[in-house]
């Protein structure tokens, strides 16, 4: 237990011992307006016990007492506390020193979690629509770590399905060997675009001769069809490698790539299996649906079309089966776009009927907006600018660079560093179900709620401790009255990791940093460190040696990277 959850779990205890009765009462922090640090609301404790709210809070004002405490004022039925600096510089020195990761915690200990991101489908080049996933699915992974869970991270390739038929055949009409060893993945997109459109056009002509053609490929693939699998190797080669480069840029990895083609053979087995024992019926037309009327769905999931082809209900039942079987995971996490919400609704109860324990959830998230021309906030689109992922971090970095006050001192790493920065911390600046704005201007305002706010602050704390020197811990006989705001700022942190993991909201510890920023820049209006006389110099430097080791465990659970310079 961090020092600041003891203090405020020991003030509680003490409460309830002064009102009586069963209920524990909440030590929440503070209505800002009131200038304290944590504050008890007595309405709920007053109803139990008959007394007035504000009589209640006058009792408990004069009663409450600890070593930590600075002091209880009641307001309008409210305990306001104020917590002494010392005490919260004396907790944060105790809690660095226990914990080899300030803000860690050892909640999932002994479990295992799996995150399944960013899973692009291998059709078409990285876009801008797999930048979230991407960057979503890796904070959720480190904040799961964080939690002290073993994380597994699954990159859940789309290599299987109608997209696979379309390649080949708009390869077989329209493209070469040459074209593609010329232009690799952009000509994989091409030949998928135009097929796309030709299927289109026919089917508003109420033909279906070239869509036959599409289906008889992806039949041949699960055939095991010597030429079809050849093309699957090909075409995901071209892809995963293109899709290698673009997460590299992100600075991304996974654990696995276990793509939908590793598990059509297994899921194909499981759908007779589960016709045979009943839990799936076979329809007239020869498809195969599990009912799920048990649980509220009136939809059936699908899990094999009549003319006996898979769908992605297939392989995520095998994946299910496949993940129990390898790795017995506690929790199951997909990060994936709010479109899927209904398959994975279905794909859950399925695995609830099957019996599979682990905690399933789907992770979803809203869409990448930007300004356009016209001064419109509109999605991003091929039609209205940036489209394929690596442009947009072209653009990033150009943007980088046009911002910076001195951009010829910026190394090229540093200019990748806060051009990623940028893009990142935008993505986390709400709740997930927000769609996000690209605003170059507004991402890269170092006054404003950025990424480059944030990182100049820590940049600029590292040139402190650069000039200055780092102490390994506080001098002594310092009363930290100035810092008290930043000290709380601290010692909050571990319980915003935890209320951020619990709760799959890394926008909070984006909030975090950029209020730590705040902070600390506060702080440098009034207080002097560098030329500060013993023992507030020493004081100071620790605080900030701290400040700095923060700053950097809570942009690295957003996979934000501090540069040298900005």
């Amino acid at each position: 237990m961090y020092s600041l959850d003891k203090i405020v779990q020991e003030l509680a205890s003490q409460a309830q011992t002064i009102v009586g009765g069963n209920m524990l009462p909440e030590v929440a922090l503070a209505n800002p307006n009131f200038g304290a640090d944590f504050a008890v609301a007595c309405f709920k404790l007053a109803s139990q016990t008959g007394q007035n709210p504000h009589e209640l809070a006058i009792q408990l004002a004069s009663k409450l007492q600890h070593p930590a405490l600075q002091k209880a004022e009641a307001t309008a039925g409210f305990v306001n506390l104020w917590l002494k600096p010392e005490a919260l510089a004396q907790g944060l020195q105790k809690d660095t020193g226990e914990h080899e990761a300030y803000g860690q915690h050892a909640d999932g200990q002994g479990k295992i979690a799996i995150v399944e991101f960013p899973s692009p489908n291998m059709a078409k080049p990285f876009s801008v629509g797999h930048l979230r996933p991407a960057v979503q699915g890796w904070a959720i992974a480190q904040l799961m770590k964080a939690m002290g869970y073993r994380v597994i991270t699954d990159n859940h390739l789309g290599d299987w399905g109608t997209p696979f038929g379309k390649w080949v055949v708009g390869f077989r009409r329209y493209s070469s060997d040459e074209q593609l060893a010329r232009a690799g993945i952009h000509e994989l997109a091409r030949v998928y675009i135009r097929i796309t459109a030709d299927l289109k056009a026919e089917k508003e002509q109420n033909n279906h001769e070239l869509a036959d053609e599409v289906q008889s490929w992806l039949l041949k693939l699960e055939d095991g069809d010597t030429e079809a699998l050849s093309y699957s190797r090909r075409f995901a080669d071209i892809s995963i490698g293109h899709m290698h480069q673009v997460l590299e840029r992100l600075g991304i990895t996974t654990d696995y790539e276990f793509g939908e083609a590793f598990y059509i053979p297994k899921a194909k087995k499981m759908v007779e299996d589960l016709v045979q024992k009943g839990v799936a019926q076979r329809q007239a037309d020869g498809s195969v649906i599990v009912s799920l009327d048990e649980y509220g769905i009136k939809t059936p999931i699908l899990l094999e079309k009549s003319n006996g082809a898979a769908l992605y209900a297939t392989s995520d039942l095998a994946t299910l089966e496949f993940r129990i079987e390898k790795w017995h995971p506690d929790k199951v996490i997909y990060v994936v776009a709010a479109e899927q919400q209904f398959h994975f609704k279905q794909i859950f109860a399925l695995a609830n009927k099957l019996g599979y324990k682990s905690e399933y959830l789907h992770y979803w998230f809203g869409l990448i907006d930007q300004i356009d021309e016209a001064g419109a906030r509109s999605k991003m689109s091929s039609r209205k600018g940036v489209v394929l992922l690596e442009d947009l971090l072209d653009t990033a970095e150009s943007e980088a660079r046009k911002h910076a006050a001195n951009p010829g001192e910026l190394s090229d790493q540093s200019v990748k560093q806060i051009a990623l920065g940028a893009i990142k911390f935008t993505d986390f600046a709400q709740d997930k179900k927000t769609s996000i704005l690209f605003d170059w201007d507004r991402i890269f305002n170092l006054r404003g709620y950025s990424g480059a706010y944030v990182q100049y602050a820590a940049v600029r704390v590292k040139a402190i401790l650069d000039k200055f020197g780092r102490q390994t811990q506080p001098a002594t006989g310092y009363d930290w009255r100035a810092e008290h705001d930043i000290l709380l700022c601290l010692a909050l942190y571990p319980q915003i990791v935890r209320a951020a993991a619990n709760q799959y909201e890394p926008h909070r510890i984006a909030q975090y940093a950029y209020n730590l920023a705040r902070e600390l820049n506060k702080y440098y209006e009034t207080t002097n460190v560098g030329a500060a006389e013993q023992p507030a110099q020493s004081a100071r430097l620790w605080l900030l040696g701290v400040v700095q080791q923060n700053f950097e465990h809570a942009l690295g659970l957003l996979g934000i990277e501090i540069p040298d310079k900005m």
